[in-house]
């Protein structure tokens, strides 16, 4: 039975596509779109002979990712010009900065939010700015306001009121009931600019940003996707220093892990020494592939476990109770 595999190996090696039946086309294309990645496919199989329905498919996948790329960058100038005369520095995350830098892992990007990294003594200005503009609180609630502001590694969300776009405005990498503690100071400090005046991270930070999120503080979900993030940054900037700054930020054991499960997906170069496989990188990998040929989530129990998983990282099991607890009660009245 196809899982998300056929998906790595077709992003991986393009050319293995042509043994494909209608099949494992289907499988490929379905997975490909619930994974986020249609359109970064496409661009890998530019040239290769394809199937008509499947060729009109990832056109329309480069189409509108181009839509949205546009839509992004313009996301990103309206910050910029709401940000700009602060005089602080605003460093773009995960996919706009990879769309506004040129970078390959830009290259089929789905965008979603904007999110933006600044000094955590900065909030309150860049939050009355982006007030100023436009932006509008998603969550106006007094629990989540307060749980936000003194647990998360963010402002509550902010939607504009016009172009419907969210905005996330970090203030670190990491919840701060995270194990794992990045320093955000080095982020921003280390950080390059950009010809808009914003800033992004050097490319090692943006590997360890990935696995962070991955592994550190998620449940795997869109687990593909960011470590196709990895694999293109490792691709294009190499890997040497990573594993320095991966200390730096207290992310070693996650950036190893990343590395290792990018590498079993799509071949990615992997630093001196390195080890290629750990004992439990089997079931990391049962996970991320948990696709089934319709591109339906499958292997429902280790999903489950990975949820379980993703609230016991990023807080004491006291706190976490106790978090739960109050929603479910918020939900139930």
């Amino acid at each position: 039975m196809a899982d998300g595999m056929l998906l790595a190996r077709a992003l991986a090696d393009p050319a293995s596509v042509a043994t494909f039946d209608r099949a494992d086309w289907q499988a490929l294309l379905t997975m490909a779109r619930a994974e986020l990645l249609s359109a970064s496919l496409a661009h890998r199989l530019d040239g290769i002979p394809k199937p008509e329905a499947a060729q009109r498919f990832l056109d329309d996948a480069k189409a509108s990712c181009e839509q949205g790329r546009l839509v992004a960058l313009w996301e990103v100038e309206m910050a910029r010009r709401a940000l700009g005369v602060l005089g602080v520095p605003v460093v773009l995350l995960k996919g706009s900065a990879f769309i506004a830098a040129g970078l390959a892992a830009g290259q089929g990007r789905f965008i979603g939010d904007l999110d933006i990294l600044v000094p955590r003594a900065e909030l309150d200005r860049v939050e009355a700015a982006l007030l100023g503009a436009g932006w509008e609180w998603v969550k106006p609630d007094p629990y989540d306001d307060v749980y936000y502001r003194r647990w998360m590694h963010e402002l509550p969300p902010l939607i504009h009121r016009e172009r419907d776009r969210m905005i996330d405005v970090h203030h670190t990498i990491l919840p701060l009931t995270a194990r794992p503690t990045p320093d955000a100071d080095a982020l921003i400090a280390d950080s390059l600019p950009l010809e808009n005046g914003l800033r992004m991270l050097n490319a090692n930070d943006m590997i360890c940003h990935a696995a962070a999120h991955l592994f550190a503080d998620g449940d795997l979900s869109g687990g593909m996707r960011n470590l196709w993030d990895i694999h293109c940054l490792a691709d294009d900037f190499g890997v040497v220093g990573l594993a320095e700054r991966a200390r730096r930020h207290d992310l070693a054991p996650a950036v190893r892990r990343a590395l290792r499960l990018s590498h079993a997906l799509y071949n990615t170069q992997l630093p001196d020494g390195w080890v290629r496989s750990e004992g439990d990188d089997a079931l990391y990998l049962r996970r991320l592939t948990a696709r089934d040929g319709w591109g339906k989530q499958s292997r429902p129990v280790t999903r489950f476990g990975f949820y379980i998983r993703s609230h016991w990282l990023r807080m004491p099991p006291l706190m976490l109770a106790r978090h739960l607890w109050t929603k479910w009660r918020k939900q139930a009245g």
